[in-house]
């Protein structure tokens, strides 16, 4: 598969961005509402439409999505493997050859291989266990070669590689590559986790670079290492403290030689908070000292409510959209100047409080699609997650992605016995067909 297919990871989501002559090919579009399978304590809902349906705009409230119960056939598999049922799918990544697909259960700690296609489960690993007897998946995504699966193992602090063999569906997690980002130290002798420099270290999003030697490690106390994946054990090659890189990013949008890695709210002890950084991809080493090469400072605001979340790249890359999910409007930042030029606002008529989580751009570059939230949101506090439509939020491109208009959703639910509507979609993907 050809570089151009490799989807870069983004804000907790993918990035669907320098496809080439991949933009006419048919596509899908994958979502997870990450609640509870009905009437059991783990599993959820997969959701995959066919991206045409939802292009219709106003209409994508009409498409009829396939649904897959991670409750079921997922859950089995990962319980014969492992012993415990998968809880809470929270993030979802397909591989370059887009014949897989990845799914992260951030509360029990595994991570889950399906069959894309036959949309069956292939297997389903169960993280490592970490110094304070506590395991996640918050993210697990496929590098671009194909050869590894980062993991940020959130709660247990670790810093994860599964090794990857698509070809024979062979994943093992390596556990002599791993990082202990609680008790390791750093290439200039400081502690991973330290007080001052970096109080809580555990892993959000990793965001791997195009050539899948680097990665991007966001944490949730402030900070970010850059760590090469292709050592075992893996190394830490650059390290920034939290005064550099604020607390809780997760995107990540690589145009040519720079990263977009951002901060945002959405813990109790970060509620609030937006900032857009643009790093190199090159220059780093462990002799370097800390926060070098220094990143440059895009966008920072402050603002009760302010949630900078999931992001995408318009078509030739010519923007990036960032999601204030908090505050229910998207960023547009031109790449080539790195300025802010416009501000999508997205309350309205379509939803009164949207909640846009994630994005995702179509591949021939004509809508972006969100992952909404739900009234009672099971990630993230709920001071900026909670929304009033969870489904998928469907908005056209205008202005060759200076702007758009939130045309419509596809609405998911998931009630209760009580009655209460538990959806909470937060996954969200494109995958070619």
């Amino acid at each position: 598969m050809s570089s151009t297919l490799q989807r870069l990871v983004l804000g907790c989501g993918l990035l669907a961005a320098g496809l080439g002559n991949a933009f006419a090919k048919p596509y899908e579009v994958w979502a997870i509402d990450q609640s509870n399978s009905a009437g059991k304590t783990h599993g959820g809902t997969l959701y995959i439409y066919d991206g045409r349906d939802l292009e219709r705009g106003h209409a994508a409230a009409n498409a009829v999505p396939e649904k897959i119960d991670l409750g079921a056939a997922a859950a089995a598999l990962c319980f014969a493997k492992t012993g415990a049922n998968p809880v809470r799918p929270h993030m979802l990544a397909i591989n370059a050859r887009q014949n897989r697909a990845i799914v992260s259960f951030v509360a029990s700690g595994h991570v889950l291989v399906l069959d894309a296609v036959a949309r069956t489960p292939v297997d389903c690993i169960r993280t490592s266990v970490g110094a304070g007897g506590a395991r996640q998946v918050h993210f697990a995504i496929p590098a671009p070669d194909e050869s590894y699966i980062a993991v940020a193992n959130q709660n247990g602090k670790l810093f994860e590689r599964i090794e990857t063999d698509y070809a024979t569906d062979t994943y093992t997690l390596n556990t002599t590559a791993g990082i202990d980002l609680a008790n390791c130290t750093t290439p200039n002798g400081a502690a991973c986790q330290d007080a001052v420099l970096r109080p809580d270290n555990a892993p959000i999003c990793p965001i791997i670079e195009s050539t899948s030697r680097y990665v991007f490690v966001t944490l949730r106390g402030g900070g970010l290492f850059v760590v090469d994946a292709k050592r075992t054990p893996m190394q830490i090659v650059a390290e920034y403290d939290q005064h550099t890189v604020h607390p809780n990013g997760c995107l990540g949008a690589q145009v040519g030689s720079k990263m977009y890695v951002d901060s945002g709210g959405g813990t109790a002890s970060h509620l609030f908070g937006a900032d857009i950084y643009a790093f190199p991809v090159t220059g780093f080493s462990p002799a370097n000292p800390p926060n070098i090469p220094l990143p440059r400072v895009v966008l920072s605001d402050t603002s009760e409510e302010a949630d900078a979340h999931g992001a995408t790249l318009t078509k030739h890359q010519r923007h990036l959209w960032v999601a204030d999910r908090g505050r229910n409007f998207i960023w547009v930042i031109d790449t080539a100047t790195d300025q802010m030029v416009h501000m999508i606002q997205l309350a309205g008529a379509v939803s009164a409080d949207p909640t846009p989580d994630l994005l995702a751009t179509s591949p021939n570059g004509s809508h972006v699609f969100m992952s909404l939230r739900g009234p009672n949101p099971l990630t993230a506090d709920p001071h900026v997650s909670t929304g009033s439509t969870p489904g998928v939020g469907v908005i056209k491109v205008l202005q060759d992605g200076r702007s758009g208009f939130f045309e419509g959703a596809a609405l998911a639910s998931n009630i209760d016995a009580a009655g209460i509507e538990r959806a909470d979609v937060h996954a969200l993907s494109i995958r070619l067909k």
